[in-house]
């Protein structure tokens, strides 16, 4: 078994039946929404409901029989389970590789407790080595680029395949910003916030409640905010 797995079914001791669970997006968080499933057939999680992060952890869930609603259906989230690029054990981190990054915080906004199950290589002392996901509109998309190369932030397209240009689930564009060191996310977020396009930025200040973080032996480190 794989780390990302043995994290991934871990996870999944935190849910009850009853819940309401969020569900992540990401190679980690698939393997959770599996071991979900699981525990659905076998009737010992029969009454969970997802609120999905992504279109792909919505169809997972759905073809595994666990019903899926919309946020707007719910009064809270009790449990979000999902992954991080990077994070800290000061409980921030950086996510948004797989393009999830708006709906993964709005449902994080929402959520009481948040899990972030990642591998050890993973938890970093400063944020930026993973390049920073920037969700922003079409519309003056290549303004935006050209600022934040003139502020030295390195800034990529996010691309689908060789050509076409990366469109989240949202009918955004994402930005990678390569900043190789953050060394202070909370202004970062904050200047990236207040520009006029961007949609959400992919840094998690203080988001998740337990760090799962499983090494290449498959032992589970637990940080507990």
């Amino acid at each position: 078994m794989n780390p990302k797995e043995v994290v991934g079914r871990k996870a999944a001791d935190y849910i009850e039946d009853g819940m309401v669970v969020g569900l992540g997006t990401g190679s980690t968080a698939y393997w959770f929404i599996d071991e979900l499933g699981l525990r659905f057939q076998a009737g010992t999680l029969a009454n969970i409901v997802g609120v999905a992060t992504s279109k792909q952890s919505e169809d997972q869930a759905r073809k595994l029989g666990i019903p899926v609603v919309d946020i707007d259906e719910v009064n809270h989230i009790d449990v979000l389970v999902d992954g991080a690029d990077e994070c800290t054990t000061e409980f921030s981190g950086i996510k948004g590789g797989g393009g999830a990054l708006l709906m993964e915080k709005i449902v994080a906004q929402h959520s009481r407790t948040i899990i972030w199950i990642v591998t050890q290589e993973k938890i970093v002392d400063t944020l930026g080595a993973f390049p920073l996901p920037v969700e922003i509109v079409k519309y003056g998309s290549w303004k935006l680029f050209r600022q934040f190369d003139q502020a030295g932030m390195h800034p990529t397209f996010r691309k689908k395949g060789v050509d076409s240009i990366f469109i989240t689930d949202q009918g955004n564009y994402i930005i990678d910003l390569h900043l190789e060191k953050i060394p202070n996310p909370q202004q970062t977020a904050f200047e990236l916030k207040n520009l006029v396009g961007v949609v959400e930025h992919g840094l998690f200040i203080n988001y998740p409640d337990i760090i799962l973080a499983v090494n290449d032996a498959g032992e589970i480190v637990t940080y507990k905010h």
